[in-house]
Protein backbone atom coordinates (compact mmCIF):
# COMPACT_ATOMS: atom_id res chain seq x y z
CA UNK A 1 0.00 0.00 0.00
CA UNK A 2 2.58 2.56 1.00
CA UNK A 3 4.59 1.70 -2.01
CA UNK A 4 1.29 2.56 -4.08
CA UNK A 5 0.96 6.07 -2.33
CA UNK A 6 5.07 6.86 -3.07
CA UNK A 7 4.59 6.22 -6.75
CA UNK A 8 1.08 7.97 -6.68
CA UNK A 9 2.83 11.22 -5.31
CA UNK A 10 5.16 11.15 -7.53
CA UNK A 11 3.24 11.13 -11.10
CA UNK A 12 1.35 14.04 -9.52
CA UNK A 13 4.61 15.92 -8.50
CA UNK A 14 5.06 18.89 -10.97
CA UNK A 15 8.68 19.05 -9.82
CA UNK A 16 10.24 17.73 -13.40
CA UNK A 17 13.14 15.25 -12.13
CA UNK A 18 16.57 16.01 -13.43
CA UNK A 19 19.70 14.02 -13.23
CA UNK A 20 23.63 14.60 -13.87
CA UNK A 21 25.25 13.14 -16.31
CA UNK A 22 28.31 12.83 -14.46
CA UNK A 23 26.45 10.78 -11.77
CA UNK A 24 27.43 7.14 -12.66
CA UNK A 25 30.89 7.37 -13.03
CA UNK A 26 30.71 9.42 -9.59
CA UNK A 27 29.66 6.57 -7.74
CA UNK A 28 32.19 4.46 -9.29
CA UNK A 29 34.90 7.04 -7.77
CA UNK A 30 32.86 6.93 -4.32
CA UNK A 31 33.12 2.80 -4.14
CA UNK A 32 37.45 3.65 -5.06
CA UNK A 33 37.66 6.20 -2.80
CA UNK A 34 36.35 4.75 0.43
CA UNK A 35 38.69 2.17 1.40
CA UNK A 36 41.18 4.17 0.67
CA UNK A 37 39.44 6.66 3.67
CA UNK A 38 40.09 3.45 5.65
CA UNK A 39 36.48 2.19 5.74
CA UNK A 40 36.39 -1.87 6.28
CA UNK A 41 34.08 -2.66 3.65
CA UNK A 42 34.12 -6.20 2.69
CA UNK A 43 32.63 -6.85 -1.22
CA UNK A 44 28.91 -7.28 0.38
CA UNK A 45 29.11 -3.63 2.14
CA UNK A 46 30.67 -2.03 -0.87
CA UNK A 47 27.66 -4.02 -2.85
CA UNK A 48 25.29 -1.91 -0.61
CA UNK A 49 26.78 1.29 -1.19
CA UNK A 50 26.76 1.25 -4.79
CA UNK A 51 23.04 0.17 -4.56
CA UNK A 52 22.29 2.77 -2.36
CA UNK A 53 23.28 5.01 -4.99
CA UNK A 54 24.43 8.19 -3.06
CA UNK A 55 25.72 9.78 -6.44
CA UNK A 56 23.05 9.49 -8.29
CA UNK A 57 21.01 11.24 -5.37
CA UNK A 58 23.94 14.34 -5.06
CA UNK A 59 23.52 13.99 -9.28
CA UNK A 60 19.57 14.47 -8.84
CA UNK A 61 19.55 17.49 -6.38
CA UNK A 62 22.93 19.22 -8.51
CA UNK A 63 22.22 18.25 -11.87
CA UNK A 64 24.59 20.88 -13.42
CA UNK A 65 27.36 20.44 -11.03
CA UNK A 66 30.52 19.83 -12.79
CA UNK A 67 32.19 16.70 -11.74
CA UNK A 68 35.06 17.51 -9.45
CA UNK A 69 31.86 19.44 -7.63
CA UNK A 70 29.61 16.38 -8.09
CA UNK A 71 32.41 14.20 -5.84
CA UNK A 72 32.80 16.68 -3.78
CA UNK A 73 28.98 16.80 -2.49
CA UNK A 74 28.70 13.15 -3.02
CA UNK A 75 31.13 13.32 -0.53
CA UNK A 76 29.92 15.06 2.04
CA UNK A 77 25.86 13.15 1.21
CA UNK A 78 27.84 9.80 1.94
CA UNK A 79 28.87 11.40 4.86
CA UNK A 80 25.67 12.55 6.37
CA UNK A 81 24.08 9.35 5.57
CA UNK A 82 27.26 7.25 7.10
CA UNK A 83 26.34 8.99 10.33
CA UNK A 84 22.74 8.77 10.26
CA UNK A 85 23.55 5.09 9.88
CA UNK A 86 25.95 5.05 12.87
CA UNK A 87 22.88 7.44 14.40
CA UNK A 88 19.85 5.51 14.31
CA UNK A 89 18.67 2.02 14.65
CA UNK A 90 19.15 -0.60 17.27
CA UNK A 91 22.63 -0.30 17.14
CA UNK A 92 23.26 3.65 17.05
CA UNK A 93 25.37 5.38 19.12
CA UNK A 94 24.76 6.92 22.89
CA UNK A 95 23.52 10.16 23.18
CA UNK A 96 27.04 11.34 24.69
CA UNK A 97 29.09 9.63 21.49
CA UNK A 98 27.01 11.70 19.30
CA UNK A 99 27.35 15.22 20.93
CA UNK A 100 30.71 14.28 21.22
CA UNK A 101 31.01 13.32 16.93
CA UNK A 102 28.93 17.04 16.97
CA UNK A 103 31.49 18.73 18.77
CA UNK A 104 34.13 17.02 17.06
CA UNK A 105 32.63 17.61 13.61
CA UNK A 106 32.29 21.50 14.39
CA UNK A 107 35.93 21.65 15.26
CA UNK A 108 37.11 20.25 12.28
CA UNK A 109 34.31 22.72 10.05
CA UNK A 110 35.31 25.80 12.21
CA UNK A 111 38.90 25.45 12.51
CA UNK A 112 40.38 23.35 9.94
CA UNK A 113 42.04 19.66 10.11
CA UNK A 114 45.00 20.09 12.10
CA UNK A 115 42.16 20.76 15.20
CA UNK A 116 41.42 17.47 16.62
CA UNK A 117 38.85 16.07 19.04
CA UNK A 118 39.09 13.25 20.65
CA UNK A 119 35.32 12.30 19.78
CA UNK A 120 35.69 12.07 16.62
CA UNK A 121 38.23 10.79 14.47
CA UNK A 122 39.31 7.21 12.18
CA UNK A 123 37.12 6.90 8.61
CA UNK A 124 34.42 9.13 9.21
CA UNK A 125 36.59 12.13 10.08
CA UNK A 126 38.99 11.55 7.02
CA UNK A 127 35.93 11.60 4.47
CA UNK A 128 35.03 14.96 6.54
CA UNK A 129 38.47 16.37 5.89
CA UNK A 130 38.69 15.47 1.83
CA UNK A 131 35.03 16.34 1.58
CA UNK A 132 35.26 19.97 3.31
CA UNK A 133 38.98 20.65 1.48
CA UNK A 134 37.20 22.32 -1.58
CA UNK A 135 34.72 24.10 0.10
CA UNK A 136 36.89 25.53 2.66
CA UNK A 137 39.28 26.71 0.07
CA UNK A 138 36.83 28.37 -2.38
CA UNK A 139 33.92 29.56 -0.42
CA UNK A 140 33.56 33.16 1.67
CA UNK A 141 33.49 33.06 5.84
CA UNK A 142 30.10 33.66 5.88
CA UNK A 143 29.13 30.78 3.64
CA UNK A 144 31.37 28.20 5.75
CA UNK A 145 29.51 29.83 8.72
CA UNK A 146 26.17 29.22 7.29
CA UNK A 147 27.16 26.00 6.21
CA UNK A 148 28.53 25.32 9.28
CA UNK A 149 25.85 26.21 11.79
CA UNK A 150 23.33 23.78 9.42
CA UNK A 151 25.30 21.08 10.55
CA UNK A 152 25.39 21.98 13.95
CA UNK A 153 21.64 22.36 13.98
CA UNK A 154 21.42 18.61 12.41
CA UNK A 155 23.38 17.01 14.88
CA UNK A 156 21.43 18.56 17.57
CA UNK A 157 18.54 17.60 15.90
CA UNK A 158 20.04 13.64 15.45
CA UNK A 159 21.31 14.14 19.63
CA UNK A 160 17.83 15.20 20.48
CA UNK A 161 15.93 12.26 18.86
CA UNK A 162 18.57 9.95 20.40
CA UNK A 163 18.07 11.55 23.35
CA UNK A 164 13.99 10.77 23.00
CA UNK A 165 14.56 7.07 21.71
CA UNK A 166 16.55 6.54 24.81
CA UNK A 167 14.23 7.70 27.36
CA UNK A 168 11.29 6.14 25.29
CA UNK A 169 9.11 9.41 24.45
CA UNK A 170 7.95 9.39 21.08
CA UNK A 171 7.08 12.98 20.09
CA UNK A 172 3.83 14.44 19.27
CA UNK A 173 3.15 15.43 15.83
CA UNK A 174 3.94 19.44 16.13
CA UNK A 175 7.27 18.41 17.88
CA UNK A 176 7.73 16.09 15.40
CA UNK A 177 7.51 18.18 12.67
CA UNK A 178 10.32 21.06 13.91
CA UNK A 179 12.64 18.48 14.86
CA UNK A 180 12.51 16.35 11.57
CA UNK A 181 13.42 19.81 10.09
CA UNK A 182 16.78 19.22 11.48
CA UNK A 183 17.27 15.36 10.83
CA UNK A 184 16.49 15.59 7.57
CA UNK A 185 19.60 17.37 6.59
CA UNK A 186 17.56 19.73 3.99
CA UNK A 187 18.99 22.70 5.54
CA UNK A 188 22.52 21.83 4.99
CA UNK A 189 22.01 20.99 1.06
CA UNK A 190 20.79 24.24 0.43
CA UNK A 191 23.90 26.19 1.08
CA UNK A 192 25.83 23.35 -1.58
CA UNK A 193 23.45 25.05 -4.32
CA UNK A 194 25.75 28.01 -3.91
CA UNK A 195 29.07 25.94 -3.76
CA UNK A 196 28.49 24.05 -7.07
CA UNK A 197 26.49 27.28 -8.66
CA UNK A 198 29.61 29.75 -7.75
CA UNK A 199 26.97 32.67 -6.13
CA UNK A 200 26.77 33.30 -2.69
CA UNK A 201 23.79 35.11 -1.41
CA UNK A 202 23.95 38.07 0.76
CA UNK A 203 22.63 36.78 4.26
CA UNK A 204 19.36 39.32 4.21
CA UNK A 205 18.40 37.15 0.64
CA UNK A 206 19.09 34.05 2.13
CA UNK A 207 16.83 34.55 5.49
CA UNK A 208 14.68 36.71 3.50
CA UNK A 209 11.12 34.97 5.34
CA UNK A 210 9.62 34.15 1.96
CA UNK A 211 12.46 32.50 0.78
CA UNK A 212 12.98 30.74 4.32
CA UNK A 213 9.21 29.09 3.96
CA UNK A 214 9.54 27.75 0.60
CA UNK A 215 12.92 26.30 2.14
CA UNK A 216 10.97 24.74 5.20
CA UNK A 217 7.96 23.43 2.90
CA UNK A 218 10.80 22.20 0.57
CA UNK A 219 12.10 20.79 4.00
CA UNK A 220 9.12 19.04 4.80
CA UNK A 221 8.21 17.33 1.45
CA UNK A 222 11.37 16.08 1.21
CA UNK A 223 11.48 14.42 4.80
CA UNK A 224 7.49 13.20 4.71
CA UNK A 225 8.18 11.52 1.75
CA UNK A 226 10.97 9.76 3.22
CA UNK A 227 8.94 9.13 6.07
CA UNK A 228 6.36 7.08 4.19
CA UNK A 229 9.04 4.93 2.15
CA UNK A 230 10.61 4.13 5.53
CA UNK A 231 7.64 3.82 7.53
CA UNK A 232 7.69 -0.55 8.37
CA UNK A 233 11.24 0.15 9.18
CA UNK A 234 10.58 2.69 11.62
CA UNK A 235 8.02 0.67 13.31
CA UNK A 236 10.79 -1.22 14.55
CA UNK A 237 13.30 1.27 15.42
CA UNK A 238 12.38 4.82 15.57
CA UNK A 239 10.52 4.97 18.89
CA UNK A 240 7.33 6.82 17.20
CA UNK A 241 10.00 9.29 15.08
CA UNK A 242 7.90 9.43 11.93
CA UNK A 243 5.04 11.66 10.66
CA UNK A 244 2.97 8.36 9.99
CA UNK A 245 3.65 6.96 13.60
CA UNK A 246 3.25 9.69 15.04
CA UNK A 247 -0.33 11.15 13.46
CA UNK A 248 -1.03 7.38 14.04
CA UNK A 249 -0.69 8.01 18.01
CA UNK A 250 -1.86 11.36 18.12
CA UNK A 251 -4.89 10.67 16.40
CA UNK A 252 -5.30 7.29 17.56
CA UNK A 253 -5.61 5.81 13.74
CA UNK A 254 -4.25 2.64 12.40
CA UNK A 255 -0.70 3.56 10.43
CA UNK A 256 -2.53 2.60 7.25
CA UNK A 257 -4.69 5.69 7.99
CA UNK A 258 -2.02 7.65 8.89
CA UNK A 259 -0.21 6.83 5.70
CA UNK A 260 -3.49 8.72 3.82
CA UNK A 261 -3.15 11.37 6.02
CA UNK A 262 0.92 12.66 5.84
CA UNK A 263 0.27 11.61 1.84
CA UNK A 264 -3.01 14.36 2.13
CA UNK A 265 -0.60 16.69 3.83
CA UNK A 266 2.03 16.72 1.24
CA UNK A 267 0.04 16.78 -1.16
CA UNK A 268 -1.50 20.35 0.68
CA UNK A 269 2.04 20.90 1.19
CA UNK A 270 3.53 20.83 -2.83
CA UNK A 271 0.30 23.08 -3.79
CA UNK A 272 1.22 25.39 -0.81
CA UNK A 273 5.18 25.47 -2.24
CA UNK A 274 4.24 25.97 -5.88
CA UNK A 275 1.91 29.27 -4.69
CA UNK A 276 4.68 30.09 -2.53
CA UNK A 277 7.47 29.85 -5.33
CA UNK A 278 5.04 31.69 -7.41
CA UNK A 279 5.44 34.75 -5.40
CA UNK A 280 8.83 35.45 -4.78
CA UNK A 281 10.07 38.76 -6.03
CA UNK A 282 12.50 40.43 -7.67
CA UNK A 283 15.61 41.45 -5.78
CA UNK A 284 17.12 43.41 -8.43
CA UNK A 285 19.00 42.18 -11.77
CA UNK A 286 22.29 41.58 -9.95
CA UNK A 287 20.50 38.77 -7.98
CA UNK A 288 17.79 37.51 -9.56
CA UNK A 289 19.68 34.60 -11.28
CA UNK A 290 21.32 33.18 -7.79
CA UNK A 291 18.06 33.67 -6.50
CA UNK A 292 16.40 31.67 -8.85
CA UNK A 293 18.87 29.13 -8.75
CA UNK A 294 18.35 28.80 -5.46
CA UNK A 295 14.75 28.25 -5.50
CA UNK A 296 15.24 25.67 -8.18
CA UNK A 297 17.80 24.01 -6.22
CA UNK A 298 15.31 23.59 -3.31
CA UNK A 299 12.79 22.15 -5.66
CA UNK A 300 15.45 19.68 -7.05
CA UNK A 301 15.95 18.71 -3.33
CA UNK A 302 11.82 18.02 -3.42
CA UNK A 303 12.15 16.32 -6.65
CA UNK A 304 15.51 14.76 -6.38
CA UNK A 305 14.24 12.98 -3.02
CA UNK A 306 11.41 11.34 -4.23
CA UNK A 307 12.85 10.31 -7.30
CA UNK A 308 15.75 8.32 -5.52
CA UNK A 309 13.94 6.69 -2.69
CA UNK A 310 12.57 4.89 -5.65
CA UNK A 311 15.22 3.52 -7.13
CA UNK A 312 17.70 3.45 -4.15
CA UNK A 313 18.23 0.05 -2.33
CA UNK A 314 18.27 1.90 1.20
CA UNK A 315 14.59 1.36 0.98
CA UNK A 316 12.03 -1.21 0.58
CA UNK A 317 10.11 0.73 -2.51
CA UNK A 318 13.57 -0.64 -4.33
CA UNK A 319 11.83 -3.47 -6.89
Amino acid sequence: MVGEVLWALRSACPIPPRLSPYADGVQEWLLDRLPRWGFPLDAEALGRLDRAGFARYAGRLYPDADEPDLRTVTALFTWFFLVDDACDGPDRLPPEQIRALRTGTLTLLHDGPRRRHPGFGGPLRRLLVEAWRAPRRRMPARWRLRFTDAVADHLDGTWREAVAKENGRAPGVTEYVELRRATSAAYVSYPLIEFVGGRTLPEAVYHHPLLRQIGALGNDLLSWYNDLASVERDRATAGGHNLVLALAAERNVPVAQAVELVAERWQDTMAAFERRRATVPSFGPALDDAVAAHLAGIANAVRGTIDWTLESARYPTHP
